[in-house]
């Protein structure tokens, strides 16, 4: 795996974790619930975009560091969950900041393996949305992804930009980070400006 992609799967891994965590703790779950609600945010996403591509095993079930990169997460989700108190949305913070970083490093990777554009950024977008859908059917929410809010489209403009810069011939680092700056723009806008889609009447 690039270095680049390693990276942003890594950090992703985390954050979601840390999102996964934050929910657990909110729906007052113990312990284990709540470090398995990370563990299986942190890891979905990726670990159906590795089937979808032929990396297999997926790199989540074939490291270690992915799942102590989880239990790390979610410990100090659970431990210090007061510190993000004054955040009014912690959840949807860390969600945010892991859609990105998914999204970015999912069609980085799809473009490593030799899979075409269009679904190279499909498969970012479902690296990026796979954690979060687990994690609310899980708690027994209707996934953010199926409601109004920009979701999987915040992840699949990130996933464009860096398919495009790839076609452009743009350094990537400068495309990955311009992906996931837009992606979590787009859906901070959302969780704090109310910015949405058409909804069905």
């Amino acid at each position: 795996m690039h270095p680049l992609v390693a990276g942003l799967d890594m950090t992703g891994t985390l954050v979601f974790a840390m999102s996964g965590a934050a929910r657990g703790v909110q729906e007052r779950m113990d312990v284990f619930g709540v470090l398995v609600l990370a563990y299986v945010t942190a890891v979905s996403g990726g670990i159906l975009r590795d089937v979808m591509i032929g990396a297999v095993p997926p790199e989540s079930v074939a490291s270690w560091h992915n799942l102590a990169l989880a239990l790390a997460g979610g410990l100090f989700v659970f431990a210090c969950f007061g510190l993000f108190r004054r955040l009014s949305h912690p959840v949807l913070f860390f969600d945010a900041i892991g859609l990105g970083v998914f999204a970015v490093a999912g069609t980085q990777k799809a473009l490593d393996y030799g899979i075409n554009w269009p679904m190279a950024a499909i498969l970012g977008m479902v690296s990026a949305i796979g954690g979060g859908m687990v994690r609310d059917v899980l708690t027994m929410r209707v996934p953010t992804v199926l409601h109004a809010d920009i979701y999987a489209v915040a992840a699949l403009a990130g996933a464009l930009v860096v398919v495009a810069g790839a076609a452009l011939g743009i350094a990537q680092p400068l495309a990955a980070w311009s992906g996931l700056a837009l992606c979590v723009f787009l859906r901070m806008m959302a969780i704090y400006r109310g910015w949405r889609l058409p909804a069905a009447r």
